[in-house]
Order: C-alpha cells, then sequence, then structure tokens
C-alpha cells in the first residue's frame, strides 16, 4: 500500500510530469557517450527539455561506471544500460526528497498496478520513509500486520536482516510482501519501548476491507470506514440508510487507522452532511497554476437535531483527514482521538513508457479554513490517547468519550 492519493477516471493521485529531464544519447553496443552529442539528442529529441542544464558531470560519470567498474562477489545481477537509466530517474525523483514521489520501473510499476486493483499478498498495512526512518501509518483491518500487534506511529528498522534506514517506501513494501504462507520478520521501534523487539508477520493475500456498522447502547450507531475506494461511496450510503432506518439521531464514524484512498469518495460522503457549496477541500498547486475548490454536492439529509462525532487517530490519513476536517470545520461533527497523520499532498501515475510509470506529488490539500494537512495532520477538538496497554486491555478511552459526548 503506499499511502495514499487522488483518483479520478483519468488520473490517479495520493498518494504527474510530462517529459523525463534524464534522457540518454547511447547507441546499442556502445559503452561510451559524446556529452556534446547526447545534449543535442536531448534537445532534438525530447520537447520542453532544460538545455540550459549542464548535463556532463553525468555524462562523465556514466562513462567512468561504463570504463572502470567493477562488479563485487555479492553483485549477481548484470546491470544493462536501461537499468542505468531507469536508476537515475528513481535518483532525479529522490533529489526532491518527497517520499510521496516516486519512479516504478517495470517490475514495481506491475507491482503498484496490483495495490490499485485491491489485492495483493503481504501483510497488509500502510508505510512511509520519513527522514530515513520507516514510519506504519497504520495496519490495515482485519490484516496479519494488525493481528501480530503492529500499531500506528511503530518504526521498521529492519526487515528480516535488512537495515531500513534511507530504504524507500517502495523497496521496504517490496521485502515485505512475499508469497502468502511466508513469514517476514520486523523488528520494531514503539514509543514508550526502551528497547526495539521483533514481530513476526505470516504473509497473506490481502483484500481491502471498507465498511462495517454496529448498534451500541443508548440508541448510538456507529460506522466504521476503513478505506476510501471506488465502492466506499456505495457502501457508506448503505451505512446511513442502516443509521436512519434505525431511529437513531447520534452517530459515530469511526476513521482511525483509515490510511485514506479516493478523494472523490470523501467529498462524496461529506456531502451528505454539508449544504451544496460548502467547502469540503482546497487543492493547492503552488504557482503552478489557481487553486481548486471541492465543493458539497449538496445532498445534506440530515437535520440540525444530528449528535455526530468522529474517531481519528495517526493512521487516520489523506481522504480521512479531508473527511474530518471538512465536516468538523463547518460545525457538523466533533473529533476525538489523537492527531491525524498528516498525508496531505496530491499524487498523479503517469506512464514513462508502457511498463514504466511515475508517481509524483503535483499540489498539497488544505481544510476549508485553510489549513496546511501535511504540514500540522488535523488536532481533534477532544485530544484522547489510547495507549498500547489500553488496547491489550480492550478498553477504548477514545470510543467511550464519543459515547459520552452523544449522551449529553
Amino acid at each position: 500500500m503506499d499511502s495514499y492519493l487522488k483518483w479520478s477516471p483519468k488520473i490517479f493521485l495520493a498518494f504527474i510530469i510530462g517529459a523525463l529531464i534524464f534522457a540518454w544519447g547511447y547507441h546499442d553496443g556502445k559503452n561510451s557517450v559524446s556529452p556534446q552529442n547526447s545534449l543535442s539528442t536531448i534537445e532534438n529529441k525530447n520537447e520542453g527539455q532544460p538545455i540550459t542544464v549542464d548535463f556532463s558531470p553525468y555524462w562523465k560519470a556514466w562513462n567512468i561506471i561504463n570504463e572502470k567498474y567493477v562488479p563485487t562477489a555479492t553483485s549477481s545481477k548484470t546491470i544493462t544500460n536501461q537499468d542505468k537509466v531507469w536508476g537515475s530517474i528513481q535518483g532525479l525523483t529522490a533529489s526532491l526528497g518527497d517520499p510521496y514521489t516516486v519512479f516504478f520501473p517495470p517490475v514495481q510499476s506491475e507491482q503498484f498496478a496490483q495495490d490499485i486493483r485491491g489485492n495483493f499478498e503481504g501483510v497488509g498495512m500502510e508505510v512511509v520513509s520519513q527522514g530515513g526512518l520507516l514510519v506504519v501509518i497504520a495496519p490495515l483491518k482485519g490484516s496479519p500486520a494488525e493481528r501480530a500487534g503492529l500499531l500506528p506511529g511503530d518504526k521498521i528498522l529492519k526487515i528480516d536482516d535488512r537495515d531500513t534506514s534511507n530504504l524507500t517506501t517502495e523497496d521496504a513494501v517490496k521485502l515485505i510482501r512475499g508469497p502468502k504462507g511466508t513469514t517476514v520478520t520486523l523488528s520494531v521501534a514503539r514509543a514508550g519501548h526502551k528497547q526495539a523487539f521483533e514481530i513476526k508477520v505470516v504473509r497473506e493475500t490481502i483484500d481491502i476491507p471498507t465498511i462495517a456498522t454496529k448498534k451500541l447502547d443508548g440508541g448510538i450507531f456507529k460506522i466504521d470506514l476503513y478505506s476510501f475506494t471506488a465502492s466506499s461511496p456505495n457502501l457508506f450510503r448503505g451505512a446511513l440508510r442502516e443509521f436512519v432506518e434505525s431511529g437513531s439521531t447520534k452517530l459515530i464514524l469511526d476513521l482511525r487507522g483509515n490510511p485514506g484512498g479516493y478523494l472523490e469518495a470523501a467529498i462524496d460522503m461529506a456531502s451528505w452532511f454539508l449544504p451544496s457549496g460548502k467547502v469540503v477541500v482546497r487543492e493547492n498547486f503552488g504557482q503552478a497554476k489557481e487553486e481548486t475548490v471541492y465543493r458539497s454536492k449538496g445532498y445534506d439529509v440530515f437535520p440540525d437535531n444530528l449528535k455526530f462525532v468522529i474517531l481519528v487517530d495517526g493512521g487516520s490519513a489523506s481522504a480521512s483527514e479531508i473527511l474530518a476536517g471538512a465536516l468538523s470545520e463547518q460545525k457538523r461533527a466533533i473529533l476525538v482521538g489523537e492527531k491525524t497523520f498528516g498525508k496531505g499532498s496530491v499524487q498523479e501515475l503517469v506512464d514513462i513508457t508502457p511498463k514504466t510509470s511515475l508517481k509524483v506529488t503535483i499540489a498539497r490539500w488544505f481544510t476549508p479554513n485553510g489549513l496546511s494537512i501535511s504540514k500540522q495532520g488535523i488536532t481533534p477538538e477532544f485530544v484522547v490517547v489510547r495507549t498500547e496497554a489500553d488496547m491489550k486491555a480492550g478498553k477504548d478511552l477514545q470510543l467511550n468519550k464519543a459515547i459520552e459526548i452523544l449522551n449529553k
């Protein structure tokens, strides 16, 4: 899983580039490239290239590697010139310092496409590489990762025997994944623990869960939303129908551990509670173009006597933060729990070749009142910490607080 992105029928977010900056001018069968000829080739064959950039250091390094490099004894793979081109583009994206902008060579591109289709073999958790550390955003509901005890905010120091420092998110995902029935050992650092400890997780086929409903004591109706998929709006509408038919006016929406997904799903869900035209989220493209404002579709079916609490935590990210932020700032829901993850950037997936793709950050998300989700996350009105000890004891102080608020 990756984090989480903007999705639409034509583009995929998130969680864009029109032309490659690194192009190549070598000919098959030749190990050396003339920088002058290469620059000329770039200018002639690739529209919009930065012709003022001096590529000579790049080509000098290319030629030195081809002329002098000797593989180590541990290096078994034969590296082709095409592999070096893919590596160059990966280096280009890494230079941005953005964990969500990633180039996918052929194998990784196919793996990413499998993620989008909604099932894969692995442990079922969302991770991101930040500042040289691999951080768990959230384990998916009912996944092997959740059952093994992994928590939002855990830092994975090792995957089996591989150190994760400065490992990219995508490389880490490749190591964590594997055939179902096999085991991966994760070395985990966790707040409140003096030393790292190991968690062994048996891989399974992961089907991304979406939604569940439950009636609580006191006439409270609870909706657990685990992800924002293409089917989420219809499933959410069905859950709301159950809520209405129950006769209750007290609603809890649990977004804890929800890493996000489709932007359109978040907008559609917010529209059930907001009049037409109310701002759901702002999309800021920097100086590239004007801000895009996404507004409620105006379903707005619930009367003013609706009592509504949304539960969030450090595993609530992306579309979860959009929905929670919009309904909180528009005074339709009260937020309870812990500060959200802060994944407020927008990605688009662009095909570079038929077998490679580039996921690139194109914008940032802001709440209706202009709060940067990426920089600050969403802080609930009622901050209630749920500790590891609480979880092991089956205590849910955040849910208890939500029930207390609804029963006032």
